[in-house]
């Protein structure tokens, strides 16, 4: 019985090896990642601003960061992390910080004006639209949310949401997909690197107390006593 707990506890620890080892590959492919990610970044050199209080502001404003985060967070429901938001690094290369762009993007597009001329009158729904200049305001509509067929909508929608605008929150959204998987591929890692230390620590647990058990029965075991030899005639 001892010796099969012997082995069950050299099995279990050569899993435990193998998880490790596991856990150590996957790691580098994470790191790899971060690297790839990191250059991605430093390439772009896209930068958030910190006045010298170490606030996060938007054209000098700290409102103006605030409203944009109150747009990623509550109208997005994004969960900030705020340790991400360092004003010692400015640099995006966290999930929030790529969520936190794309949200000032999508900020300065929904709050913008736009001029559309009509050089003609245009009807539209028994409406007529006097040619000239207007303003028109985007008034937090997103691409889907504006009448194409309008005289004034439709135009002001190809101007608020231009094709930069699209293209950029694209990007910003790839880099904060492939900066969360990365956070989680190291989470994966933790938890193999986990299981690899149970099974060894198991394995060597049984291995002990067979070895224990073993010890106690060799000084439990009887002596043998000596036995007299009968006199020589």
């Amino acid at each position: 019985m001892k010796s099969r707990i012997k082995v069950l506890g050299l099995a279990l620890s050569v899993i435990g090896l193998l998880f490790m080892g596991g856990g150590v590959f996957a790691y580098t492919m994470v790191a790899d990642g971060q690297h790839a990610l990191q250059s991605f970044s430093e390439a772009q050199n896209v930068t958030l601003t910190y006045n010298e209080d170490g606030q996060l502001v938007d054209r000098g404003e700290v409102a103006g960061a605030e409203a944009i985060l109150d747009l990623l967070e509550n109208d997005w429901g994004y969960a900030v992390v705020a340790s991400d938001l360092d004003p010692n690094d400015p640099l995006v290369n966290t999930g929030t910080e790529y969520m936190y762009q794309m949200a000032l993007i999508a900020h300065h597009t929904l709050t913008g004006t736009n001029t559309v001329v009509l050089t003609e009158d245009t009807e539209y729904n028994g409406e007529t639209f006097p040619a000239g200049t207007y303003e028109v305001a985007t008034d937090g509509k997103y691409w889907t949310d504006f009448d194409r067929s309008h005289p004034l909508e439709g135009p002001a929608r190809e101007m608020a949401w231009t094709g930069t605008a699209h293209g950029l929150v694209g990007e910003l959204g790839v880099g904060s997909v492939t900066a969360s998987t990365l956070q989680l591929g190291l989470g994966i890692v933790a938890l193999i690197e986990g299981l690899g230390l149970v099974f060894i620590g198991t394995g060597l647990a049984l291995i002990w107390v067979a070895a224990g058990d073993r010890k106690k029965e060799l000084k439990e075991a009887p002596a043998i006593e000596s036995i007299d030899e009968p006199a020589t005639v």
